[in-house]
């Protein structure tokens, strides 16, 4: 906004930035004050909760002008101090449960992690009528049924933006940017720990064991790295975004789930000779027969976006009927990075205080009572096509034989790679490309080339998606 100037019948604008400036500051000062500051708790001072610290004292100022009011830290609970961020000033109790029962207290942010502590304290603090903000993924792919009823129940929200793919808004994106899509499919890059040791494997050929004791090094991934490599992780967070893609209630106990613990470099050499990646994906989509959900590596096409998606980032690809295809790509761990999610929902859940409560968004995007109970498929039924590497003795009529059990199980080869024997040597591996088919019957398949005298051990086989 600019003040007009009138000289005789000329109009003449003065634009002056320090004017402007101080008008919107001084506007955004006064509806800032109209408002009572919403206070809050946060529990945990680990990684995410000093990044959190950090980033809503350093952005005070523009975190409140987009709220429309002050975001007070009121408390902190935490075992311990962080070097990390400067408490000195603030009020700071060793028992997370004081923080959930503090009167002054709106808000209480859980950054602690687990799925014991943490629900106990989100139930505490959802009975005190508090709103939730939190990052924990395998608190909500597990018990977010349970507390967002009792949430609803006492009339508060739980928002966990940062429980899946750190920074990148996907929740937001899912649940409101999309809301006019049926979401037919997704497929993310949501565990930074496995994409860097699939990532450095195939750049620089090492073993799995080499790289996850790096990643251990950096920090990239815990002293038991079981959650991250086996798949685990990503299990929560698909959970999460299946549910609100289509609408259904949480169902850990039934993804499907396989780490990368068994892949090795040769795989990643073959795929990308082929013109694939291995990518760990999350995938979830829905069909007239349920709802696939499913986390395993997989070879992409070396040519799609998220195929290029290297080190710790993330991504995730979701395909609307009406949008097509977008990609969200960012940090998916780190301490800012999350802090920014968390903070996110701070600013959604302070512009609640001076909104309708019956305008608030849903916590999985749907009516609590337009959920639908949708039915997921087993792996086996899963009809998708496969990469197939095995070691062969070298002697006439093997491919064949290995060819024709495919075909009696009505699968057909897209391609392959038939490598010499060397030196001296009686072994040959032999890489195989199938099209589309059902699960189960490739592991019929695969049980009767096995069987063959001339195979030798057991034969490796990677799911591929085309991801168009």
């Amino acid at each position: 906004m600019f003040p007009l100037l009138f000289s005789g019948s000329a109009l003449r604008v003065r634009s002056s930035e320090s004017d402007t400036q101080r008008f919107v500051n001084r506007v955004l000062q006064k509806e800032v004050d109209t408002l009572k500051p919403v206070r809050i708790g946060i529990c945990g001072l680990g990684t995410v909760g000093s990044g959190t610290f950090n980033v809503l004292t350093r952005n005070a100022r523009e975190i409140s002008a987009r709220a429309g009011t002050d975001i007070i830290i009121e408390q902190v609970g935490a075992r311990r101090d962080n070097p990390a961020c400067d408490t000195s000033s603030s009020n700071v109790t060793r028992d997370v449960f004081e923080v959930a029962r503090n009167p002054d207290v709106d808000v209480v942010v859980e950054l602690i992690g687990g799925t014991t502590v943490a629900k106990e304290l989100v139930e505490e603090a959802i009975a005190s009528g508090k709103h939730v903000v939190t990052a924990n993924k395998a608190l909500i792919a597990e018990f977010g049924n349970e507390l967002f009823a009792k949430a609803e129940a006492k009339g508060v929200t739980i928002s966990f933006e940062a429980a899946v793919a750190g920074g990148i808004p996907i929740i937001k994106a899912l649940r409101e940017g999309l809301s006019g899509n049926r979401v037919e499919w997704l497929a993310g890059i949501i565990n930074g720990t496995g994409n860097f040791i699939l990532t450095e494997m195939k750049d620089k050929g090492r073993a799995f064991e080499d790289v996850l004791k790096e990643a251990q090094k950096l920090g990239y991934a815990e002293a038991d790295p079981t959650f991250d490599v086996e798949g685990i992780d990503a299990a929560h967070k698909l959970v999460i975004l299946a549910s609100i893609a289509f609408g259904m209630p949480l169902q850990f106990d039934k993804i499907f789930t396989e780490g990368i613990s068994a892949i090795e470099p040769q795989d990643l050499t073959y795929a990308e000779s082929l013109g694939y990646r291995i990518k760990h994906l999350g995938i979830a989509r829905q069909s007239d027969k349920g709802v696939e959900l499913r986390v395993h590596p997989t070879l992409i096409p070396a040519k799609r976006l998220i195929a290029n998606v290297n080190g710790v980032m993330n991504a995730v690809l979701v395909k609307g009927d009406a949008v097509g295809p977008t990609l969200y790509y960012g940090a998916g761990a780190g301490a800012e990075p999350t802090a920014s999610a968390v903070v996110a929902d701070l600013v959604d859940v302070a512009r609640g205080f001076s909104a309708a409560q019956e305008n608030k968004v849903a916590h999985l995007g749907f009516a609590a009572d337009a959920l639908q109970d949708l039915p997921v498929l087993p792996i086996s039924e899963v009809t998708t096509a496969y990469y197939l590497r095995m070691t062969a003795e070298d002697r006439p009529g093997v491919l064949n034989k290995v060819t024709q059990i495919l075909s009696d199980s009505g699968i057909s080869i897209e391609a392959v790679i038939q490598k010499e024997p060397e030196e001296g040597g009686t072994e040959v591996p032999l890489i195989l490309l199938t099209n589309r088919a059902v699960e189960k019957q490739l592991m019929e398949a695969i049980d009767g080339i096995e069987r063959l005298e001339a195979i030798l051990g057991e034969i490796t086989h990677i799911r591929v998606e085309s991801l168009g």
